[in-house]
């Protein structure tokens, strides 16, 4: 058995140049086919519109007599002959057994065909094909003869040819250059690992016990993980909560400033239409606005941490506000036909601030909407629980796996499921959700069934004396 170890020695910037090269080669083999059908089925469909126009000139010139298979002679049908054969027509009757009784053009380099029924047809011979249409002659409610008319398809053969020749002459020298393009921008894009594995090193001198114990293939990302096996330790006892923060915010910020960054350059390398300049402002537009809420994310959770997030409590009627809410995210709901319901019990009344009362639900109940599937269902609910409040939001769809449940609050996590795939979001909605949560006496946990549904229920306690607001 051949041993397949040396694969995992290939550097990075290789295989992903290479994997690169075959998804060229096979985009441009499928657009090649696509092309090529395209053309085939636009040249054929133009050749049964001229083959029909064709037939109907012919039957005019039928003769009646005696059931007789045969053209007259009439001035008018010389020039009509002469046009049809002059566009590469071949015309010719047959009687039903199969026989040719007259014709003109190159009628009998057509290959024979004895049809059933009326239609098209495509016959060859010698490699040459012709595009056949067999109309019935018919005399007194019996078919005497077949009226045939025929177009060589040389056009289409002719495109096949030169289009193979062509695919096969420019594809090596398209991959040649677009191999020795991929491998510099791998080599670009790679080149910060590599400084991270540098620098990871200069800090290896101290004994760190925890590892990462990395058993993939032995490539520059097996030597990032290994090294940091070296630092994780003192990275995570090192580093309080405030440095972790920093590092996860830059992280995150680095993805659309790089999207913005590339678009750019992109798009400085050339001369652009009006259109392709509106296209990319719009979406530098859009990852800009991601920026802005990420940085409003950030921003929140930082005053949370010092404590410096204004808080003057105030009697609120949770059932007035998550009423609002759900009107309010029912457009978005009805546009993705998801049904929005709500089941709420009235005169909930809690001791909170109504802004960030309502950040946390409009998160909680946005994100339902957003990761439920089409036809799916999201339910708003409420109940009174002795001294506390619960609301719970439902939605139907895939659910999370029961590893990701304990981790939805934490900042910056994303569980990688069917649930989250196509969804953008730096994980820091329910991060603030919960902060939010807490900062009013109450608590927020998430519960899920895989393939059916997912619930997030807020606890909250009721606002001390709370029937004088009734």
């Amino acid at each position: 058995m051949i041993s397949l170890k040396w694969l995992n020695h290939i550097p990075v910037r290789i295989k992903l140049t290479a994997w690169y090269l075959l998804l060229l080669g096979l985009t441009l083999g499928g657009f090649t086919g696509y092309l090529y059908f395209r053309l085939e089925r636009k040249i054929i469909n133009q050749a049964d519109t001229a083959l029909q126009i064709a037939g109907s000139q012919s039957l005019v010139y039928l003769s009646d007599k005696n059931n007789a298979l045969a053209f007259v002679d009439k001035p008018s049908r010389q020039n009509t002959v002469q046009r049809l054969i002059e566009a590469g027509f071949a015309v010719r009757l047959m009687t039903p057994q199969g026989k040719i009784v007259d014709g003109f053009g190159k009628y009998q380099e057509v290959p024979l065909w004895i049809p059933s029924a009326s239609g098209y047809t495509r016959v060859a011979r010698n490699k040459a094909d012709w595009r056949l249409i067999s109309q019935p002659v018919i005399r007194q409610g019996q078919i005497i003869g077949w009226l045939q008319i025929a177009k060589s398809l040389e056009a289409l053969e002719e495109i096949s040819d030169k289009l193979s020749a062509e695919l096969l002459f420019l594809l090596p020298f398209i991959l040649i250059i677009a191999g020795c393009g991929g491998l510099f921008l791998s080599s670009r894009a790679l080149q910060p690992i590599s400084q991270i594995t540098q620098t990871a090193q200069a800090i290896s001198a101290i004994d760190l016990a925890q590892r990462l114990n990395y058993k993939g293939a032995k490539d520059e990302v097996g030597q990032l993980a290994t090294t940091f096996d070296q630092m994780l330790e003192r990275l995570q006892a090192g580093f309080e909560r405030e440095q972790r923060f920093t590092a996860d915010a830059a992280h995150e910020l680095r993805t659309p400033l790089t999207v913005i960054k590339g678009r750019i350059d992109v798009t400085r390398s050339r001369e652009r239409t009006p259109d392709e300049y509106e296209q990319t402002l719009q979406d530098l537009e859009q990852e800009v606005d991601r920026l802005i809420r990420l940085s409003n994310g950030l921003l929140l959770l930082a005053r949370i941490d010092r404590g410096q997030l204004p808080f003057e409590p105030l009697p609120v009627d949770l059932s007035n506000l998550l009423e609002v809410i759900v009107e309010q995210v029912q457009h978005a709901a009805e546009s993705q036909q998801i049904k929005l319901l709500n089941n709420l019990t009235p005169d909930l009344w809690v001791q909170g601030d109504p802004d960030q009362l309502t950040s946390l639900f409009l998160n909680l109940v946005d994100n339902a909407v957003k990761y439920t599937p089409q036809g799916g269902v999201v339910w708003v609910r409420s109940n009174l629980h002795s001294n506390v409040v619960q609301v719970m939001i439902i939605n139907t769809g895939y659910g999370i796996s029961k590893e990701h449940l304990p981790h939805l609050f934490e900042r910056f996590y994303r569980a990688d499921s069917a649930r989250f795939q196509g969804k953008s979001g730096a994980g820091l909605g329910l991060a603030i959700a919960h902060e939010i949560a807490r900062l009013h006496g109450g608590t927020i946990t998430a519960d899920s069934i895989p393939n059916k549904e997912t619930t997030f229920t807020v606890t909250l306690p009721i606002a001390q004396h709370s029937g004088l607001f009734r």
